[in-house]
């Protein structure tokens, strides 16, 4: 068998029950996790993350998931990214994607479909 490094994805999600629950469910498909409550602590955190892959929550706070893809750009950083959100929204839809969200994801979402976006995303 080849030897891999662990992927890393980054989880931001202001819901500590979600972002344990999708941590706990990427290790178990082998990937490693960093998990932050809010787009502050990722922007904090970017210039040391590992993460080869960004899944967040749309909806955060003060900056949302959208917000913070941009603000990392600013400060350029490109993660692929994953979007979550429990408010389907066309706009919201229109604006992960101008941000280049590589997937949109409405919760409860299968757990198949998250993987096969992180797949999609870092392979």
């Amino acid at each position: 068998m080849p030897s891999f490094h662990k992927k890393i994805v980054a989880i931001v999600e202001d819901d500590s029950e979600m972002r344990e629950a999708l941590a706990a469910l990427l290790s178990a498909f082998e990937y490693g996790t960093e998990t932050y409550d809010s787009a502050e602590a990722f922007l904090i955190a970017a210039a040391t993350s590992q993460a080869s892959c960004l899944v967040t929550d749309i909806q955060l706070g003060d900056i949302s998931g959208v917000e913070l893809v941009h603000q990392l750009a600013a400060d350029g950083y490109k993660y692929p990214t994953i979007f979550m959100t429990a408010f389907d929204d066309e706009s919201i839809r229109r604006k992960a994607a101008a941000a280049g969200g590589i997937a949109f994801l409405t919760k409860p979402f299968p757990s198949n479909l998250l993987i096969e976006a992180i797949v999609k995303a870092i392979g």
